[in-house]
């Protein structure tokens, strides 16, 4: 398989910058999956990649060398697009060889080719069908068997499940992670869902209004998420955010009053905000949950159930604080609690977060020490 790497790229549509001063490097055999909400630029850094748009500036390198007007046919790339875009005239086996034909290859290559991508597939028993005949994710299988029989260096995948229904998602997910693991091929993957990234890739690239945002592996953004984006966008469901002011700081502790009437004293060690700054606390759902009504309790900020998600091994509640701020709480197993009931909610004491006025990083806790003031 081959590298990938992108300098300083920039896209422009006449006044409009899509992407601007985009580096990255994907390595050889590397699963990467570039996410971000709608209009980000992450489509449009895959065509850029792919060579179906044209670089502004910056350079693109495959394997050192500089591809920038090398037209896309001759990069060595497939790319599986989230419309499928099989020929509804022809058959599996026919679509699957298509690109196999106009190179000129043998009848032996391709059936050789076919066959072997199709038993990998798992859809030997289509070949001789129209698309019309196949379910959704049978055809995204045929889509992604077009692109294996190339032999590409890279693939490429533009939001190819977005298409399919929540369990083919789910099914197809598991295929195309099984399908890296067979091929150790480079793959560079398009997607908004954060759960395919977080659940595909080896390195996630998050982009925001046409910039990298932050790159990392799955585990190191959602633990360390450079701002409040990337906090909220990796994880589901999304953190929380509890906005307040500094109060007191003493060496590494700060000490926080919240907007929702409660005081916070967090251990950092990251750069300190100054005595009176806005910040925000970010503690994600699953680190916080439903108390027993324990009044003797201090760690614990008054609430009201909005709605409950029950989903048997799960319960996700959504609250509202005493300040109006929503609240998301990720508890195992099921809840006896209904929209309307009065809860408190305790913030346990693992991987809180702390940002500054710009949404920035302060740092993170596991030693952060709630004391509510109702």
């Amino acid at each position: 398989m081959s590298t990938l790497e992108a300098k300083s790229l920039t896209k422009r549509f006449g006044n409009v910058t899509a992407l601007e001063d985009v580096s990255f490097r994907v390595a050889d055999r590397e699963f990467v999956v570039l996410v971000g909400p709608s209009g980000c630029g992450k489509s449009t850094l895959l065509r850029l990649i792919a060579g179906l748009e044209q670089i502004s500036a910056g350079e693109l390198a495959i394997d050192g060398e500089i591809v920038n007007t090398v037209p896309a046919s001759k990069r060595g790339l497939a790319m599986v697009f989230q419309s499928y875009a099989l020929y509804p005239h022809m058959t599996v086996a026919q679509n699957m060889s298509v690109g196999l034909r106009i190179s000129g290859a043998s009848r032996d290559v391709i059936d050789k080719k076919v066959s072997e991508a199709a038993q990998i597939l798992q859809i030997e028993t289509l070949l001789d069908r129209l698309p019309r005949q196949l379910s959704g994710g049978q055809r995204q299988r045929v889509a992604i068997g077009r692109a294996i029989v190339r032999d590409p260096k890279i693939f490429l995948f533009d939001e190819p499940l977005s298409n399919l229904d929540a369990a083919l998602r789910l099914q197809m997910r598991l295929e195309i992670a099984k399908l890296h693991h067979h091929l150790d091929a480079t793959m560079i993957y398009v997607t908004h869902d954060q759960i395919e990234a977080m659940t595909l890739a080896d390195k996630i690239i998050v982009l925001d209004e046409g910039r990298i945002v932050q790159s990392g592996s799955p585990l190191e953004l959602y633990m360390s998420p450079r701002n409040k984006f990337v906090a909220g966008f990796i994880g589901s469901p999304q953190m929380n955010f509890l906005p307040g002011k500094v109060k007191k700081i003493d060496g590494k502790s700060v000490a926080i009053e919240l907007d929702c009437g409660a005081s916070a004293i967090l251990e950092v060690d990251a750069t300190m905000p100054e005595t009176g700054a806005d910040v925000t606390i970010g503690i994600r759902p699953e680190n916080a949950d439903i108390a027993d009504d324990d009044l003797n309790d201090p760690n614990l900020l008054d609430a009201t159930i909005v709605t409950v998600e029950q989903l048997g091994a799960q319960t996700i509640t959504y609250v509202t604080l005493k300040d109006g701020t929503p609240f998301t709480i990720t508890e195992d197993g099921m809840s006896a609690y209904q929209a309307g009931d009065t809860v408190r909610v305790r913030l346990q004491q693992a991987n809180l977060h702390l940002f500054d006025a710009a949404g920035e990083s302060c740092g993170r806790t596991n030693q952060m020490q709630p004391a509510v003031g109702q």
